[in-house]
C-alpha cells in the first residue's frame, strides 16, 4: 500500500514511519508542515531548513506544507486529495499514541478522505516505545519543554536511558511526552543512510515553553 508519512522531525513521527515501512508499506514520501510563513516546522518550533536537511538525510522524498491558521482541517484534505490522485497514496502513517481527541480527528477525516489511517504506535505502552526506539540505535536530543514541567536545562539532553530513569523518578513525565511534557529532533537510527549534522544554538521561552534552536 502506497501511504504518505507524517513527519515532525521527532521521536514519534520517526519512530511510526520505521515500524510502517518495516510492514512493508510503500513510503512515498515525508510530510512535514510549517507555519503560515514557511519559516519553522508547526510541531516543535524546529526551523523548516533543518527539517529539510533532516529529511534529506533519510534518503526518502520529503515535502514541506506551509499551512493556514484557520482552515487546516480543509487545507490538509485538500491537499491529500491531489495526491490521491497525482501519487496514488492510499494511506497517511500517524505518530498519535493514546490521546483520544487526535484520533477521533484522525479517524474522522482519513473516513471523509477514504484513506486508511496507518497508526504503528497507537495504545503501545510509551515506556517500552522508548526503550524500542534506544535499542534500535536512533539518536534524539530534546529541543522543547512545557516551562512548567521542565525547564531549560533539560534542552539538549538525549534520549537514553538515563534520561528515561529521571523521568521515571520525577513520576509526573509521560516517557514519550505524549502530553505535551517536551519534544525531539531525531539526527542518526536505521531510517537515516547519513547523521544529521547540525549544532545547537540559543534557548528561548516563548509561550510557557522552552525552545532550543537547531543550526
Amino acid at each position: 500500500m502506497k501511504v504518505i508519512s507524517l513527519w515532525s522531525g521527532g521521536k514519534d513521527s520517526c519512530l511510526a514511519c520505521y515500524r510502517a515501512k518495516s510492514k512493508g508499506y510503500d513510503i512515498m514520501g515525508l510530510l512535514n508542515f510549517t507555519t503560515s510563513s514557511e519559516t519553522s516546522s508547526l510541531s516543535h518550533g524546529l526551523s523548516a531548513e533543518i527539517i529539510g536537511r533532516q529529511t534529506k538525510m533519510t534518503g526518502m522524498p520529503s515535502f514541506q506544507k506551509a499551512m493556514p491558521k484557520d482552515g487546516y482541517r480543509d487545507e490538509f484534505k485538500r491537499l491529500i486529495e491531489e495526491w490521491k490522485r497525482t501519487k496514488g497514496i492510499e494511506g497517511i502513517v500517524f505518530g498519535d499514541i493514546y490521546l483520544d481527541s487526535h484520533k477521533k480527528w484522525v479517524d474522522d477525516v482519513c473516513q471523509e478522505l477514504r484513506v486508511k489511517p496507518v497508526m504503528p504506535i497507537w495504545t503501545k505502552d510509551t515506556a517500552g516505545l522508548v526503550k524500542e526506539f534506544i535499542n534500535l540505535g536512533f539518536k534524539a536530543i530534546i529541543v522543547a519543554t512545557r516551562a512548567n514541567k521542565l525547564g531549560e536545562e533539560w534542552l539538549g539532553r538525549e534520549i537514553d536511558n538515563d534520561l528515561m530513569k529521571e523521568f521515571e523518578g520525577m513520576g509526573n513525565i509521560d516517557p514519550c511526552g505524549e502530553n505535551g511534557e517536551f519534544h525531539t529532533f531525531v539526527y542518526d537510527g536505521p531510517l537515516f543512510k547519513e547523521k544529521v549534522k547540525f549544532n545547537n544554538g540559543n534557548k528561548t521561552l516563548r509561550d510557557d515553553r522552552w525552545f532550543l534552536e537547531i543550526l
